[in-house]
């Protein structure tokens, strides 16, 4: 089927669901085997589905709620929404039950899919009492709920192919909120067919027999446009992961063609490397040619990368020596730039001219430019968001009358169209000597010491900037003094490089690793910096008046 920017991703489904009925679209691992879902099987379902929500007589496009880890449901349902007309409106499945009903009464579904979670009976407190719930079949279903299994048994496929316009709602995307309250980003019909048109080519959607693997939140708008726009478009099958300990079995099972990752993803897998083949060892058998090729085919086949067209990294900063670091094992990362307001299709770098410290080149038909005195990023195209849901203040602070969303990222553009990422308006903090600081960039600075997981630099009204941090698992057990001396040795390499007023003062490493759970970081993996900063505000004086350059909490 030939792309079309006035093609909704409906119509590539009823494409694939016809012309290739038998082939797999979906691949759940139970355990050590595999339940698969043919294209025709997943499209009976959803038409099931449709048919069940039109039985409801709700209002004609409806909001509807989706709670669940990343499983062939929740594809499913999502398309089921899709084909009875109402709107997908999916949440993150780590939400706490309070979380959860700020977002389902700011977002009035009077439906939720309940799938995959880590505690069911606790999520259920957020749900509001008259809201019907329907649980997947197979992942601690409720009994009080409408049952996925009597839906499929009492109701019959809806026969015809239900076409939405192109200007109706596909989806309201609720922000991880690193910052705030979750905003309900309105994406239509024809920003997914514009965006994923415009980015064709980069995204590799016409590789034969690819296979994706999906594990980031489906909620959040990279992996909803790589797995469910993406794999379907270029009729590709979807592995799914289980659980995090079945991570790696279920990647390397998948020997996936298009592979998305985050860079804390990436940092997790060079640490597992590392922890069986020493930084200095790995560096002398690249150095021998014939051993060189075994490794890095070793290693790319043992992380399931080996059949890879394309491997992306979004949703934060990417640091350069990691990317080098990959680079060198024959695993190209390309680093792609959006937020869930532009569709995430702003760049991406290209694999043949790849031009490190940028996330690459600006797509065809995204128009950039840079406010002149903050150097603020805005973006244009025909994939922008039409609002925040329920929120037109706030839509127009972020959408001026021309058009431009306003991201709140500061950078730079050079005369290639590579963009560079220097910070976040909002992130930048004054210290006691009045001066702006980005924290971002200078994070970026200690990402080549791998005793180093996480980091924030912090500092505000602080004379110089520190660097809260958590060791990795590696760090943890080697002697405090060569962790000290590991960490002073790159404090002393990255400081020349920085302005006066960058320099950061102290390292102090804390106990405690940073979660989604303890509300330290987004279901995406990125910092929650304002949280840090005030969980720790009340010490930082103390910590930076210490005469050590290591701290330990």
């Amino acid at each position: 089927m030939k792309l079309s920017p006035d093609k909704t991703l409906l119509e590539y489904f009823y494409y694939r669901e016809k012309n290739q009925p038998d082939n797999i679209y979906l691949r759940q691992p139970l355990g050590d085997t595999y339940k698969d879902f043919s294209w025709k099987e997943v499209g009976q379902q959803a038409r099931k589905i449709a048919t069940y929500l039109k039985s409801l007589n709700l209002p004609p496009k409806s909001n509807i709620a989706l709670v669940s880890k990343n499983c062939a449901e929740w594809l499913i349902a999502d398309f089921g929404i899709l084909m009875s007309g109402h709107v997908s409106v999916p949440f993150y499945a780590t939400l706490t039950a309070e979380q959860l009903n700020q977002v389902m009464v700011h977002s009035g579904c009077q439906v939720i899919f309940v799938g995959k979670l880590d505690e069911v009976e606790n999520i259920e407190k957020g749900i509001p009492k008259d809201v019907t719930r329907i649980s997947f079949p197979t992942y601690n279903p409720q009994p009080a709920h409408v049952q996925w299994e009597e839906i499929m048994a009492h109701h019959a496929p809806q026969a015809e192919d239900y076409l939405p316009k192109m200007d109706d709602l596909f989806s309201i995307i609720y922000t991880s909120g690193t910052t705030g309250n979750p905003k309900g980003v309105m994406l239509t019909f024809k920003a997914v067919a514009s965006g994923v048109y415009s980015t064709r080519e980069h995204a590799k959607l016409d590789y034969p027999n690819a296979r994706f693997f999906s594990y980031l939140p489906l909620s959040h708008i990279a992996e909803r446009n790589v797995i469910e726009s993406g794999a379907t478009i270029a009729g590709a099958t979807v592995y799914f992961a289980e659980t995090l300990e079945s991570f790696a079995k279920n990647l390397a099972t998948a020997k996936p063609t298009h592979f998305l990752a985050v860079p804390r993803i990436w940092t997790k897998f060079q640490l597992g490397i590392l922890s069986k083949l020493p930084q200095n060892k790995l560096e002398f058998l690249l150095k021998i040619p014939v051993i060189s090729s075994l490794i890095k085919t070793k290693i790319r086949k043992g992380l399931g990368l080996n059949n890879t067209a394309i491997i992306l990294t979004a949703a934060a900063p990417m640091p350069i020596p990691l990317i080098e670091w990959f680079r060198k094992l024959g695993i190209v990362i390309q680093e792609a730039y959006g937020m869930t307001e532009n569709l995430g299709a702003v760049s991406m770098m290209p694999r043949e001219k790849i031009k490190d410290s940028t996330v690459g080149k600006v797509y065809p038909g995204m128009e950039i430019k840079l406010m002149p005195d903050t150097h603020e990023i805005c973006t244009r195209s025909d994939w922008n968001m039409i609002g925040y849901y329920k929120e037109p203040q706030m839509t127009a602070e972020t959408i001026d009358s021309e058009g431009w969303i306003h991201t709140g990222d500061v950078g730079e553009l050079d005369e290639e169209g590579y963009l560079k990422i220097t910070g976040r308006v909002k992130e930048m903090y004054k210290t006691s000597k009045g001066e702006y600081v980005a924290p971002a960039q200078i994070e970026v600075g200690f990402a080549s010491n791998s005793f180093i997981e996480q980091i924030c630099v912090a500092g505000n009204n602080l004379p110089q900037p520190i660097a809260l941090v958590v060791l990795s698992d590696f760090a943890r057990t080697t002697a405090r003094q060569k962790v000290n001396e590991s960490l002073e040795a790159t404090l002393k390499g990255l400081n020349p490089t920085l302005k006066p007023y960058e320099k950061v003062q102290r390292i102090v490493i804390l106990k405690d690793t940073w979660t989604v759970d303890n509300n330290k970081l987004t279901p995406t993996m990125k910092i929650k910096r304002g949280n840090i900063e005030k969980e720790f505000a009340a010490q930082l004086e103390p910590w930076y008046n210490k005469k050590e350059t290591v701290v330990w909490e």
